[in-house]
């Protein structure tokens, strides 16, 4: 039961970090019916600006922890919601009237672009960043083995919920929220009420790498190591969350994120870790099989 407990903590923490990329995913195919497959780059460029700042803060001398989290967020959410608006103006906007495959085909140029900018810019090898916030607690001891939060942890699943039901609100309860929703229902009637269509997507992808950008910090204080890499297959991940969940549904992409996590979590725990990938995809698949929309998705009417 330790044991289990142990490895539900972990897949809740790395659940949440695939949750806020996956937003990302869905927040984009909500309003303009596409997939921003350069979204994975943005979260590795946010974990990338992370490092930066945090080595900036270091020779300078800051040391508060508190202080330094905090620029290291808004330092990645600033450069990553420019890289965001970048992408939306350069790769979409052009090509919002054209058939969806050449969106496609744009979206995957761009994430090629990106991986290869980052290369050519901060280099091929790992980068390590040292431990910012150590120490946790043990919440209880079964037979000499440990449970254990970190604080980061716990840092970790507060943010996301903070971040979570922030958003949230954002959609349901704000005018730019119903301008997102009307643009996501019938794009030409929300222009012709008088809603600036091409402001509104553009300020949500902006949203959308602003949490990546966080995901990306998270996931560099947890694991310690980033590489011009790791976009790909968290971003693939992620997007899997997203469909898993229901593409276009906030909550479905916080639900699809925790559940990759646990799968994770618990096949690395109790079977091979080199399939964890596979029994990741699988379940994709027996949901896509059983249930096309998703966990929380709802089916589109076509109308005609």
């Amino acid at each position: 039961m330790a044991y289990f407990i142990q490895q539900l903590i972990n897949g809740l923490t790395l659940g949440a970090i695939y949750g806020l990329i996956a937003i990302g995913y869905t927040m984009v195919y909500g309003i303009i019916g596409m997939i921003n497959f350069a979204h994975g780059e943005i979260y590795m460029i946010g974990a990338f600006i992370s490092v930066i700042t945090f080595l900036v803060l270091q020779s300078v001398g800051m040391g508060f922890v508190p202080l330094v989290l905090v620029v290291m967020l808004i330092a990645s959410m600033l450069f990553t919601s420019v890289y965001g608006w970048t992408i939306e103006r350069i790769a979409y906007r052009p090509l919002r009237r054209a058939p969806r495959l050449a969106a496609l085909i744009s979206a995957i140029g761009m994430s090629i672009a990106l991986q290869n900018y980052v290369q050519l810019t901060q280099g091929a090898r790992v980068k390590a960043l040292a431990p910012i916030i150590s120490g946790g607690m043990t919440l209880f001891e079964q037979n000499g083995f440990e449970v254990r939060l970190s604080y980061l942890q716990i840092f970790i699943i507060i943010l996301t919920m903070a971040l979570m039901a922030g958003f949230s609100y954002l959609i349901d309860r704000t005018p730019l929220g119903r301008q997102q929703r009307a643009c996501e229902q019938d794009r030409t009637m929300a222009a012709l009420v008088g809603v600036n269509v091409d402001r509104t997507i553009s300020t949500t992808f902006v949203m959308g790498a602003a949490l990546a950008a966080v995901a990306g910090m998270m996931v560099t204080l947890y694991y310690g190591v980033v590489d011009f890499f790791i976009g790909f297959l968290a971003g693939v991940k992620a997007f899997t969350a997203a469909v898993l969940g229901g593409i276009g549904s906030l909550p479905g992409a916080m639900l699809g994120g925790l559940l990759i996590g646990l799968i994770e979590a618990f096949w690395s725990a109790y079977f091979t870790i080199e399939y964890k990938d596979v029994a990741t995809f699988s379940i994709l698949v027996l949901v896509l099989i059983f249930r096309p929309t998703g966990l929380l998705g709802k089916p589109e009417i076509e109308k005609v």
